[in-house]
């Protein structure tokens, strides 16, 4: 099979059985890139049929998910399009017609075997020297006339696919793993539709891939043993096959399958640690795609121009988290202060330091904060923790291990430079600005004879809480006056006694 002449039109086919994994999320994002580097359609539909764990809770999740990781859709759920329904369980009707079709065709047959039956034939064949091989295809042979009498009978029955018995091996070329042969005599005849009247897997996808005018089929490569028998189907039903993409396995650092148990699986999971969508995009598409081998910060706009198959590895891909928080920390410092407070802003409002209401009124305020932070975050979370204090008003929590080192330490003479920075600080002559209030509070390592660490830390952990924190002075100027001599007072008071 050759690469495919048609428009390109691909799809993400995702199950709403719970939050979008990393490694759909991965398959979303080459689907829509290779749409968009091509001039596509990028088509979401939803695989609804699981009644027990396909939930409308479920589906919102997925769209949630899509919509955070800006992965918009030109057809599916929500936009709609001219291929629809695209939820699976609106298109029932779809696959009962292309039942009839296969029947007119003459390409399937009903099946009376029972479960039992079928489990007594399995035990039995496995008991042999060749072993199972799959459906032994008793109701094959039924004549037209029996089948027919034995439907009307009300007799339960699934209808399988009549596989050509004199099929040569089925070959296909893979985008990414080159040309796959498999022998068509180790495929058994395949259920299409259950004894209930839903389709099966294999039926339902290849009905709506093909209705769909999907041209190219990315997916994980787990999904590779499924392309043969998908492509007997579409040669059954009489329609194009498309050209088919497998995508390698998404790792752990350890080398092993991702688990839950041991590492963050969701797209949910990694918003709720702090990173950002763009970063997820990056680092994604680069577990198993490359732009040149040695780029590793590529933006939306280079990734849907340049995206191509033909550079997708075949190599399991390791999810790297060092990588990950490192290229997360590239991007906080890169996105400017607006768009850092609109994604922090949920943050903030977790942790009951602000209000969305308080933000909006206060968004210069905020907006000011994020370059204390900028350079020191892996996760846009890290800001609550290192700009809690902030937010205290006149209380400060001192570390002890910070008080200890800087303030009570032998020679320190922390009791002095507070006393008389508390003095410049209620000074209203200076301004209230970084620089001035540096530049003041500097001038006590030349009148108290001391180096700037002995003036600089006593103050940062009196203002602060502790002896690590964003830049003093930048955040002093976000502070009211009255909240940091107050701290000051408390600092003097609770630690000196005076």
């Amino acid at each position: 099979m050759t690469a495919s002449k048609k428009p390109v039109r691909v799809r993400f086919a995702p199950s709403p059985t719970g939050e979008l994994h990393i490694g759909g999320a991965r398959t979303a994002i080459y689907n829509w890139a290779f749409a968009r580097a091509n001039d596509g359609d990028f088509i979401l539909r939803i695989e609804d049929t699981d009644p027990e764990r396909s939930t409308e809770e479920n589906k919102q999740i997925i769209l949630r998910a899509m919509r955070w990781l800006g992965l918009d859709w030109d057809e599916g759920p929500e936009v709609g399009g001219d291929h629809g329904p695209y939820l699976q369980t609106e298109r029932f009707d779809t696959y009962a017609d292309a039942l009839e079709r296969l029947k007119e065709r003459g390409m399937v047959y009903p099946c009376f075997c029972t479960k039992e039956q079928l489990d007594e034939k399995r035990a039995t064949a496995e008991a042999t020297e060749g072993g199972y091989s799959g459906y032994d295809r008793t109701c094959r042979s039924l004549s037209a006339e029996e089948a027919q009498a034995r439907i009307d009978a009300g007799e339960p029955h699934v209808w399988r696919l009549k596989v050509p018995l004199d099929h040569g091996p089925i070959e296909f070329d893979d985008a990414v793993y080159g040309h796959m042969s498999f022998p068509a005599d180790v495929m058994d005849d395949m259920i299409l539709v259950r004894s209930d009247g839903t389709p099966t897997y294999n039926f339902a996808v290849v009905c709506d891939d093909a209705l769909m005018n999907i041209s190219h089929v990315i997916r994980g490569d787990d999904h590779l043993s499924n392309t043969p028998r998908q492509i007997l189907i579409y040669e059954a039903l009489g329609y194009d096959v498309p050209v088919f993409a497998h995508l390698p396995m998404i790792l752990g650092s350890d080398g092993r399958k991702l688990s839950k148990r041991r590492n963050a699986t969701s797209v949910e999971q990694y918003k709720e640690m702090g990173y950002l969508p763009d970063t997820l995009i990056n680092f994604l598409a680069l577990l198993g795609w490359s732009l040149d081998g040695e780029t590793t910060i590529i933006d939306r706009d280079t990734l849907c121009r340049e995206f191509s198959l033909d550079r997708v590895t075949r190599k399991d891909a390791i999810l790297d988290e060092e990588k990950l928080d490192w290229m997360n920390g590239i991007y906080i410092q890169n996105m400017g202060a607006a768009a850092w407070v609109d994604e922090v802003a949920p943050f903030f409002i977790e942790a009951g330091l602000a209000s969305a209401e308080d933000i909006e009124a206060n968004r210069e305020w905020f907006e000011k904060l994020y370059p204390l932070v900028a350079e020191r975050s892996k996760h846009l979370n890290d800001a609550i923790e290192k700009l809690s204090f902030i937010f205290d008003g006149p209380n400060v929590t001192l570390d002890e291990k910070s008080v200890k080192k800087n303030l009570l330490k032998e020679g320190a003479r922390a009791d002095e430079v507070l006393r008389e920075t508390r003095a410049i600080l209620a000074d209203k002559s200076i301004p209230w600005q970084c620089d001035p209030l540096q530049d003041a509070v500097r001038e006590l390592t030349e009148k108290l004879d001391l180096k700037a660490k002995f003036v600089f830390q006593p103050i940062r952990v009196a203002v602060t809480g502790s002896q690590v924190s964003p830049p003093l002075f930048e955040s002093i100027e976000l502070m009211k006056r009255e909240d940091v001599l107050a701290r000051i007072d408390y600092t003097i008071s609770e630690v000196f006694g005076a």
